[in-house]
């Protein structure tokens, strides 16, 4: 099969969707399939450019900033961003009508316009894949409001993507009644797992040397990923001050985003030499950080009402990192936790029982072998990447 992967995230951006889709596209190429990924970019200065990587077609459209910029910019930039790159396609020499099928990876909500043009230039299906539910998410936390008029046009954007979909692949079954909802019967909707491919072997360099910083010698707890309003990360610097008098503990926070600076700052208010900050590091050197460190953090903030698993969970368990997770009630990946015995999750955000789950995980350490394995298990079982290109080569059939 011929297939497009449309995209706003690839590399060489950084975070967890970019690694996703780079695992996606590498996956469809080894079952013998022809890939080629579209994604905007904004640091080109040309209209397009056609890059090949690992015998994949990258075809990089230019379109305005929407990445590190204000809220108002980013909008304006995303809602421009598939107008800009359907001109510019249209007046290159890249031709849409060649695909048997088109996979959209969403966020981002605006891909639509691009999404229905390959679609119907090729006549084939798209599988929308769903891995951030937008507006909604943002109505949760308070960053909008639901009888505003950001919130409408957010709405009509966002079911302007659905309408372009054959399939809709949703993360967890808990998110079903949401899609039920909010998509017309025309489409199907299915569960698709997150995916990691497995690493490979012997690469495990990193920038970041734990024994060089002040956290040397310590059982290190590490958050690596995006640091926004919906981590609701914030508590983990209360916990940081309750572990202050510790020298046995260390947390490690690598990853950008809006809050990044917000919590360094905290940190730095209240003394913490327990926690350390680091940017954004390529996904190639995930693996020699987790090799540094015992535990892996997974935050949520409390008010979403929607389900969502992590990308960077997958990346622990790839790594056979336990996890310390507080995420919104009854989220889905609580049962996975807990089923499969790969850490521990609170759902109150208590600060006292995040602390006694530390507390918990250092007294079983000598059981950390065993969860390890647990964790490597989970990931080959529930998050293959070869499984999952296998169900959306299905759906586009």
């Amino acid at each position: 099969m011929k297939i497009a992967i449309i995209t706003d995230s690839f590399p060489p951006l950084k975070n967890s969707g970019a690694a996703q889709v780079m695992d996606l596209a590498e996956e469809f190429k080894r079952q013998g399939n022809q890939v080629t990924v579209i994604t905007p970019s904004s640091e080109i200065i040309v209209n397009f450019l056609i890059d090949i990587i690992e015998n994949i077609q990258i075809i990089r459209v230019k379109s305005p900033k929407f990445r590190d910029v204000s809220y108002i910019r980013r909008v304006i930039g995303e809602f421009l961003m598939p107008f800009s790159m359907i001109y510019k396609l249209n007046r290159s020499s890249v031709s849409l009508s060649q695909f048997d099928g088109v996979i959209t990876y969403a966020p981002s909500i605006f891909l639509g316009p691009v999404a229905k043009k390959l679609k119907k230039d090729s006549q084939c299906k798209n599988y929308l894949i769903i891995r951030d539910i937008f507006p909604q998410w943002a109505v949760d936390l308070g960053l909008i409001s639901n009888n505003r008029p950001p919130y409408f046009f957010f709405k009509l954007v966002e079911k302007n993507l659905y309408s372009t979909a054959d399939i809709i692949g949703i993360q967890t079954l808990a998110n079903m009644p949401y899609f039920q909802k909010e998509i017309p019967g025309n489409a199907n909707i299915e569960v698709l797992q997150n995916w990691l491919s497995n690493e490979e072997k012997g690469v495990n360099y990193c920038s970041i040397e734990i024994d060089s910083t002040k956290l040397k010698g310590r059982t290190i707890f590490v958050y690596a990923g995006n640091m926004g309003d919906a981590q609701g990360l914030e508590i983990f610097i209360d916990i940081a001050e309750k572990f202050s008098g510790n020298t046995n503990v260390g947390f490690l926070f690598v990853g950008r985003g809006l809050a990044s600076n917000r919590l360094k700052i905290d940190a730095e208010k209240r003394k913490l030499e327990n926690i350390l900050f680091y940017n954004e590091i390529s996904p190639k050197e995930i693996s020699g950080l987790y090799e540094q460190c015992s535990y892996g953090i997974i935050s949520l903030d409390k008010r979403h009402k929607t389900h969502n698993i992590p990308g960077k969970f997958l990346s622990y368990m790839r790594s056979g990192l336990p996890v310390l997770a507080v995420i919104n009630k009854n989220n889905d990946l609580e049962k996975i936790i807990q089923e499969n015995s790969v850490g521990l999750v609170a759902t109150n955000h208590s600060v006292n029982l995040l602390v006694d789950n530390i507390y918990e995980l250092l007294n079983n350490s000598y059981n950390a072998e065993d969860m390890r394995k647990r964790c490597q298990k989970l990931h080959n079982e529930l998050f293959s990447t070869e499984k999952v290109v296998k169900q959306i080569a299905h759906g586009l059939v």
